[in-house]
């Protein structure tokens, strides 16, 4: 496994956010919570201070460092999905609780981290050698909120 995992930061919401991934997603845990000694921004004396938990083999941390960052979707986590079903399953999970829908299968949670809910079909879609149908598949992707594999066939097999 790397040395080097990516570090969240909430504003008290560490251990909520790393146990709802971690139950959305196959071969993933929580690690280890390390709790405060003492009074700290992200918290009362034996709060959560740090979350580190695994996405299906990707190191994560969450760290309760109070409300002087935010997350933005200058960060975003890729989730590829091998079917519609997981697509539809991840997204409304992420966006239960007061999550926004954006374009191109991105969305922000609950705690404003961003997700991209991508399906390996869009992936293989737009590598097709193709460039007229892969440009297609592109152009119709750009106009969902989710995206929707059915939609993504139906662009590629489209005549010109």
């Amino acid at each position: 496994m790397s040395k080097i995992s990516q570090v969240l930061w909430f504003d008290g919401h560490a251990e909520a956010a790393a146990t709802l991934y971690t139950s959305l997603i196959p071969n993933s845990r929580i690690d280890r919570v390390v709790r405060t000694r003492r009074d700290t921004p992200g918290g009362p004396a034996d709060s959560v201070m740090v979350v580190e938990f695994t996405l299906d083999g990707q190191r994560y941390g969450a760290l309760n460092g109070g409300a002087h960052y935010t997350l933005t979707p200058a960060f975003s986590i890729m989730m590829r999905c091998v079917d519609q079903t997981e697509v539809d399953r991840l997204w409304t999970a992420l966006l239960e609780g007061g999550g926004k829908p954006m374009r191109c299968g991105w969305l922000t949670d609950r705690f404003g981290v961003s997700w991209q809910i991508v399906p390996e079909a869009l992936l293989a879609l737009m590598k097709d050698p193709d460039k007229a149908k892969a440009g297609r598949v592109m152009s119709a992707m750009m106009q969902m909120v989710k995206i929707d594999i059915a939609g993504l066939e139906a662009a590629a097999a489209a005549t010109a």
